[in-house]
Order: structure tokens, then sequence, then C-alpha cells
């Protein structure tokens, strides 16, 4: 079935039952203990695809009280890093035997293109051999040394609590370094999108994870979220989402004093220099502005260029912006999906609202896209300054706005003039310049002449100021799901 939007021919995505799913909790699959469902919706076409387990409390106190037991009495802890990491090689050779299936889960759990979906089931097994082999390197079990020692070990029940616009990889980042380092791990992937993490769960289940290691709970944040970050059995939680749920949950997870990880919003400034390689850095603002629909928190959502190209550069931008494909994520003719949800594509609709009633100037698009399915236009805003909220909050959808600037040093300042400091990049032939950007702004990453991507493996991810606390992934990234433990014997000094 066909039909035209703004002039785009569409494909719709035929509805497809996935079925009925339930928790994974204590080793077993189980049912919400108050029977309540919730519906998984196909953002392309808006019927409901899946129905999930809908958990509340009282399962999520039975997933805290199996993870203990696992922790406390059960023999993971104590699995030699070696053994642990055949179970994550296991769990990555069989999930990406099954990459396309889990692929297809998440394109109509959040309407993600499926290449990109797929792409992201396979970063996932490759942290997972990746993790595996850090806690081999780094985390073998070695002798107690006299007079002094250092000994690093797990931190014990870990809870990550996960977002929806990648919903396994940034789960992923949780449970692969957190498992590798002998943790247990509870899982609460968003509502909107549990599917993945469910499929994760059944793979670890294949591969003989022993009961309670790895657990997935489904639930509202504020009945399953807060009892998770409040228990006094749970020693860590980290999640990845918005400011002000991460300042929620920092605030729960005060009460018993917790070790705490967040990674949260971005609103990164893609900073272009008239002597950029103009054609590359073209692709890598569209890229990178529109990847995901803009549902990326390391989305860059604002594009600083150098006055002197500014009209030309941002025609061009604008030009191949209007052009994308906009459809369906499982027709391969689309180049960006639909928005996640209702909920978000009014956030969108909102946030033009409000950067049009602050003056600034829509360049192309500013729209949904009529029809079935959460589609928006990918939009470019020009006339913009950098203090007007369309260029200080975090949309998370496909908004771009363009900020010109005259001299290194100005760019410089709009860059660090946020909140924010999860990534930034620069484009410029000159390497002197591309040093100095790099040392001053202020970001966990900056990409150099490069396209938006995740990190290499080996590489932490996390941010500065109100983007988060600590690293996930890499060999810092794994030092995050340990403490450390000073041994000191008689007559040390």
């Amino acid at each position: 079935m066909t039909d035209e939007r703004e002039g785009q021919r569409v494909t719709e995505a035929a509805p497809t039952a996935l079925g009925e799913f339930q928790m994974y909790i204590d080793g077993a699959w189980v049912d919400a203990s108050d029977g309540g469902l919730l519906e998984v919706v196909d953002p392309a076409t808006e019927a409901v695809v899946a129905r999930v387990a809908n958990g509340g409390r009282v399962d999520a106190e039975t997933a805290v009280a199996a993870a203990r037991r696992a922790f406390d009495e059960g023999p993971w802890p104590r699995t030699p890093a070696a053994e642990r990491a055949e179970y994550l090689h296991a769990a990555a050779t069989l999930l990406r035997e099954r990459a396309d299936e889990l692929a297809r889960w998440e394109t109509l759990e959040m309407g993600k293109l499926v290449g990109d979906g797929r792409g992201d089931m396979l970063r996932v097994a490759d942290l997972l051999d990746y993790a595996g082999k850090l806690a081999v390197e780094h985390l073998a079990d070695q002798p107690i040394t006299v007079p002094t020692a250092l000994v690093r070990e797990p931190v014990g029940v870990v809870v990550g609590i996960c977002p929806w616009n990648f919903p396994l990889v940034l789960a992923a980042f949780k449970f692969a370094s957190a498992l590798a380092a002998g943790n247990v791990v509870i899982i609460k992937p968003a509502s909107i999108s549990p599917l993945t993490a469910l499929g994760m769960a059944r793979i670890f289940d294949e591969v003989g994870l022993p009961r309670g290691v790895f657990q997935v709970v489904i639930g509202p944040g504020r009945s399953v979220g807060d009892l998770l970050a409040t228990s006094p059995l749970v020693d860590m939680v980290t999640l990845t989402g918005s400011v002000e749920v991460g300042r929620h949950i920092m605030s729960q997870a005060a009460q018993t004093i917790k070790k705490v990880g967040l990674e949260l919003g971005g609103k990164a400034p893609n900073c272009v220099f008239a002597d950029a390689d103009l054609e590359a850095a073209l692709a890598g603002v569209v890229f990178s502005a529109f990847g995901n629909s803009g549902q990326a928190c390391c989305a860059g959502s604002r594009l600083l260029v150098e006055r002197s190209i500014a009209d030309s550069f941002v025609a061009e931008v604008v030009r191949h912006a209007a052009g994308l494909h906009v459809g369906p994520g499982l027709d391969p003719a689309s180049e960006m999906g639909p928005l996640s949800s209702a909920e978000q594509l009014a956030v969108v609709e909102r946030y033009v609202e409000i950067g049009l009633a602050e003056g600034a100037t829509v360049a192309c698009g500013g729209k949904r896209i009529a029809g079935k399915g959460f589609f928006y236009e990918p939009t470019v805003f020009v006339d913009v300054d950098n203090k007007m909220r369309i260029a200080q909050e975090e949309i998370f959808g496909p908004v771009l706005v363009v900020i010109p600037f005259d001299t290194e040093e100005e760019a410089i300042r709009i860059a660090n003039d946020t909140v924010f400091g999860l990534t930034a990049a620069v484009w410029t032939s000159d390497q002197a310049k591309a040093e100095r950007y790099v040392k001053a702004v202020r970001a966990g990453t900056v990409f150099v002449n490069n396209t938006w991507a995740c990190a290499p493996l080996g590489l932490p991810w996390g941010g500065y100021k109100q983007s988060g606390i600590g690293r996930e992934i890499g060999d810092i990234g794994i030092e995050e799901f340990t403490e450390l433990k000073a041994v000191i014997f008689a007559g040390a000094s």
C-alpha cells in the first residue's frame, strides 16, 4: 500500500504481529504479577505489533531479591574472568545469527531504519566480545601480595535504566561491561521499546548464564524505576536518558548512597570552518542531524558555520535535508524513519512552534507528514541566536539549528555556551586549528573531520556538565562497574 505525503511516495510497512512477551526474572519467563500488559506500537503504521508484560513494584522487588541472591550466593562473581568471557562470546555469536530478526523487532518497536538496526545488533555483539576480552586482560584473578595489594572487584547488583532511541546498544553499554566484571544486572528498558532487551535475555538464557545474573523488568519509571533506584539491595544504578530523569534517579539513589552512572542529554555543536572539505562536512552534518530521525543524545543539532561560507553551505544542507526520503524503517528506500511515538512527535511539533515564536526561520521542513505514522519532515532553522530555546534545549527530533560565526574564538564560545557536553565535531583542514578546538571545547567526545558515530570499542563514552557522570564501554568504562579494595598487611609502611 502506498500514499502520497508532501510530494514523497512512501511505502507503508505491513502490520506484523509479534505476539506476547513475558519478562525475564530469576531465570524464568514470567507474566506481570497483576497480569498487566502494555502494547508496543509500530511508529510507521500506528499498529500494535506486540503485547508485553507490564510489571510493577512487586515484580521489581522479586527481580532485586533474585539479583541479590545471585550475587551473594551464586557462582557468577566467583567465576574466573576467562569463563565469564566465554559466556559473553557465546552470546555474541548467537546475537550475530539473530541480527536480522532483532533488527526487525527494533524497527517495529521504535521506527529505526532496519539496516541501522542490524548494525546496532552487530555493535552489541562486538561490545560483548570486547568486554569479555577486557575482563581477561584486566580483571583476571591476581594473587594478593605482601605487604600491600590493590584488588578490583565487582560492584554487585547493577540496575541499567535504558532509553528507547538505541534500545539494545545503550543497554549493552551497561550490561556488557557489568557482566564481564562479575556483576549481576537488571535491565529496565523503555516501555515503548522493550523487545530487543527481551531478545537478549533469550540469548543469555540459551547460553546458560546462571539464574538471576541477567534480568529484564518492564514497567513505569515512577514505580519500577524508582523501586530499583531506591532499593538498599541494589549497589549501582546507571541510566541513559534525559537530564530531568537523571536528576530524579540521582535523587532516588541518594537515599541509599549507591553508585550512580548517568549518560544524559546533548546539544552538540557541529562546527564547519571555511577551509574544511565541504563535501565531507556536508555529508557529516546531514547524517549527524537526521540519522535515527534526530533521536540521539549525540546528534549534531547545532550547526556552527563560518559566515563567509554560511549562505552557500547552508543552502546545500537544506537541499539535502529536504531531499531525504522519509518512510517506514522496513522500506529499503527510506533514508529517515518516523519518530518513536506520538508523544515524541508532539514534542518536536511544540519545539518548532517555539522556534518560530522566538523569531527563527524555517528553511525547510517544519511540518508533520500527513497520513498514518509519526513522521516529521527534516527541518532546518536559520536566523537562530544561540540563546534561543531551540538552540539550548534538546529537541530529540529531526531539527537542525544554524548559527553563523566569524572567528575561531567565537565558534568555541558558542560551542561551549550550553549546559551540555556530550559530543562535538569540527571540520577544518588546519590541523593546528582542529587541535585548538579539541582542547577548548567542553565535551566527552570530539570528532575531527569525521561523521558522527559511536566511539570505537576501546574508547569510553560519556559527557561533561549536565550530559552526565562517569564513562561507559572501553577500558575506562569497565572500571565503572568495579570497586577498588586496598589490602594492607601488618608491617606495611
